[in-house]
């Protein structure tokens, strides 16, 4: 990972909100909004996909990469070091294609299914985070290529592939590969809608996995959603034995809508959680073709809310991460996600528990019913888990900062075809900024997306 931090992409599924007074986990999984076209949906069968590819140029930025889902490194990291101008893929969505289906059994109850995979519009490659790491082993930082982690790990279907019931009395219980609940509402919570070139939260799943960016998805896991009247409930389970990861966790939601406030509390835990890095020169010397890995067990708890007012939309959340180590520490050479083996695993990084506070507030406004322009502001505070109390950057355990700030207008030319142009500016200080090349970057992007 490029900080402590933030150890890599969700590939953020969303850059469309879901419609103002919707539940923020009222659907199976985040999907964006889909043009209404009745030639994609063929008895009960919908297709649909986002295709977003734009142009940047970043103060401090690194080439791009053909596997890694935001492609450049719009957020800080250690590996930004030079000017760079570069073509920029999945800036406002991550480019994806799927398939979802909805067949009636009763008047009340449906058979659901969704099939999802994210690619690289720049290469078609399939999004593989885990891939763009071990481009990099043995590499000092100033050669590398963007990197990081992620629960896209070249899967067939890396953003959701579930089968389940769907009622409109009972609520939706499905199974399979899902966004975690903290993803599920940052994508309505977030004013950048998890944006990947403008919202630190869309572009690290660190927040959205509740402290490890691989556990922002869960395979092998059970979620059940349920709305009545203004109140929702959401759980989600993930059985032992996954490819995500291999322990267990357990999240809870519950949220509400009162006229145009709405709110969610959610809480979660995660037992060996994997975070994966690149390996250094000796490390890959020794362990060629393979990943480095640290174990930890994850509580988070988060509190988002958005008030709709006439044309304007105010948003604010606040995470609170807590990282310990693991009760059951995983060996060397076990298999992470995608089937990468992790040759070099720290079970023991956090003896003082790590706490990562994270919060955020924005302002997105619809000038017209066109165009919209969106102000964002997101922060990361993490405590001091050396043990002697630093707060400055001779370790990534003293006591950091990181700070991230946008600006985006996105012009819709018609129900599919949007443009965007925008700047993102993040800085990194103490702890959160140790063995960097650079302290911040400040990155203009413009681009297109087409969806259906």
């Amino acid at each position: 990972m490029a900080t402590s931090a933030l150890a890599g992409p969700a590939s953020a599924d969303t850059a469309a909100e879901p419609a103002a007074g919707a539940p923020a986990a009222a659907a199976p999984a985040v999907e964006p909004s889909k043009a209404n076209d009745s030639a994609l949906t063929w008895n009960g069968i919908t297709l649909y996909g986002t295709v977003d590819i734009g142009v940047a140029y970043l103060s401090h930025g690194a080439p791009l990469t053909q596997y890694y889902g935001p492609g450049l490194p719009f957020v800080i990291q250690k590996n930004s070091n030079k000017a760079t101008t570069s073509i920029s893929p999945n800036g406002l969505s991550q480019s994806k294609i799927g398939v979802s289906g909805v067949e009636p059994l009763t008047s009340d109850i449906a058979a659901v299914f969704k099939l999802e995979t994210g690619f690289q519009p720049t290469s078609g490659n399939l999004a593989n985070g885990p891939k763009s790491l071990l481009i990099d082993n043995g590499r000092p930082l100033d050669q590398q290529i963007t990197n990081g982690d992620s629960s896209r790990a070249g899967q067939l279907f890396q953003g959701a592939a579930y089968l389940g019931l769907a009622s409109k009395t009972w609520g939706t219980l499905t199974y399979g590969l899902q966004t975690s609940l903290l993803l599920d509402n940052f994508a309505k919570y977030d004013p950048q809608y998890q944006s990947q070139a403008f919202s630190v939260i869309g572009y690290s799943g660190f927040a959205s996995g509740g402290g490890a960016t691989e556990t922002a998805r869960f395979d092998n896991s059970v979620k059940y959603l349920v709305s009545k009247g203004w109140a929702r409930f959401a759980y989600l389970h993930n059985f032992e034995g996954g490819d995500n990861f291999p322990g267990q966790a357990d999240q809870v939601d519950v949220g509400g809508d009162y006229k145009g406030f709405s709110a969610d509390l959610t809480y979660s835990h995660v037992a060996d959680a994997v975070s994966e890095s690149s390996l250094t020169a000796a490390q890959n010397l020794a362990h060629p073709g393979t990943l480095a890995a640290t174990v930890s067990d994850n509580t988070a708890y988060a509190i988002e809310a958005r008030y709709v007012l006439g044309k304007a939309k105010i948003y604010g959340g606040f995470e609170n991460i807590e990282m310990a180590n693991p009760n059951h520490p995983l060996p060397v050479g076990f298999q992470g996600i995608g089937g990468y083996v992790l040759s070099v695993v720290n079970n023991t990084a956090y003896a003082i528990h790590r706490v990562e506070k994270v919060s955020w507030t924005g302002l997105r406004y619809s000038l017209t019913g066109k165009l919209d322009l969106t102000g964002a502001y997101y922060r990361y505070d993490q405590n001091s888990y050396k043990g002697n109390g630093c707060s400055d950057a001779s370790a990534s355990s003293c006591s950091g900062q990181l700070w991230d700030a946008s600006a985006v207008a996105d012009y819709r030319l018609s129900k599919r075809f949007d443009v965007y142009g925008g700047v993102n500016h993040s800085a990194v200080a103490n702890g959160l900024a140790s063995g960097f090349l650079q302290k911040s970057s400040t990155d203009p992007v413009v681009g297109v997306r087409f969806t259906f």
